[in-house]
C-alpha cells in the first residue's frame, strides 16, 4: 500500500529529529566513563568539550554533530516525494535535527546548542550561506573571544545572506535565516545573559586581533 506524503514528510522529520538526538558529546562522553554536562558549563556541545576534555574529544563531537545534520538534510533525497517541494523538506528536516540536538530524546532532553547540526545541515541545502557563517563566526570570535557571542551574531548574518541566491528560493532562504537565528538566540540567551552581566567565559588565546594589536603598541 502506498503511503500518503503527509505521513511521509512526518516520517522523515521523526527521522531527523532522532537522528540528531544522537549527540556527539554524550556518545563519546559514554565510551570514556564521563558526562560532560556534568562539567565546565553543563552544555553537551562542542564548546564545552573543548574545555572539558581536550581538543581531540572536541574534534570528534563536532565530526559527529556536524554530520548528523548533513545527513538530516539529505534525508529527503532518499524518498520519492512527487508532490512535495524537495529543498524547504530538506531546510526542515535540518532543523529538526537540530532541535534533536539541543533536546535529544535519548539523553532526558538535555543537549547542547544546535549550532554544529545546524552548519552542517546549512552546508547542503545553502552552501553559500554555511561559508559566509563560518567566516563571520571565526572574524567576530578572532576579534571577541566569545563563543556564544559568535554564534549568535553568525547566525543573525543569515537574514542578510538570504539576498543571495539561487538556494530554495527568496522567500524559501528567508524563512529559513529568520527561523534559524531565532533559533540559535534562543538556545544562547543564558550566553547572551551572562555577556550582558559580564560574566561570559572568553577564550583569550583566540583573540588573535586583539593579541596583534597588543604587540604592535
Amino acid at each position: 500500500m502506498a503511503v500518503s506524503a503527509p505521513v511521509l514528510v512526518a516520517g522523515l522529520l521523526l527521522a531527523a529529529y532522532l537522528l540528531g538526538s544522537l549527540s556527539g558529546s554524550l556518545i563519546l562522553g559514554r565510551l570514556i566513563g564521563v558526562d560532560i554536562r556534568k562539567s565546565g558549563s553543563g552544555n553537551a556541545g562542542g564548546t564545552n568539550a573543548l574545555r572539558t576534555r581536550g581538543w581531540r574529544f572536541a574534534l570528534g563531537v563536532v565530526a559527529i554533530d556536524v554530520g548528523k545534520g548533513v545527513l538530516a538534510a539529505l534525508l529527503p533525497l532518499a524518498v520519492p516525494l512527487e508532490s512535495a517541494p524537495v529543498w524547504p523538506l530538506q531546510a526542515a528536516c535540518g532543523m529538526a535535527a537540530a532541535a534533536g540536538h539541543v533536546w535529544p530524546v535519548f539523553f532526558g532532553f538535555r543537549g547542547g546548542k544546535g549550532a554544529g547540526t545546524l552548519i552542517g545541515a546549512l552546508a547542503v541545502v545553502w552552501p553559500v550561506a554555511s561559508v559566509g557563517v563560518v567566516a563571520f563566526w571565526l572574524l567576530v570570535l578572532f576579534s571577541t573571544g566569545y563563543v556564544g557571542l559568535s554564534t549568535v551574531l553568525a547566525a543573525a548574518a543569515l537574514v542578510p545572506l538570504a539576498l543571495l541566491g539561487p538556494d530554495g528560493g527568496l522567500a524559501g532562504r528567508l524563512t529559513l535565516a529568520l527561523i534559524a537565528s531565532g533559533f540559535i538566540a534562543f538556545t544562547h540567551r543564558d550566553n547572551l545573559r551572562r555577556l550582558c552581566a559580564g560574566t561570559e567565559y572568553r577564550f583569550e588565546k583566540v583573540r588573535l586581533f586583539a593579541r596583534r594589536r597588543r604587540a604592535q603598541r
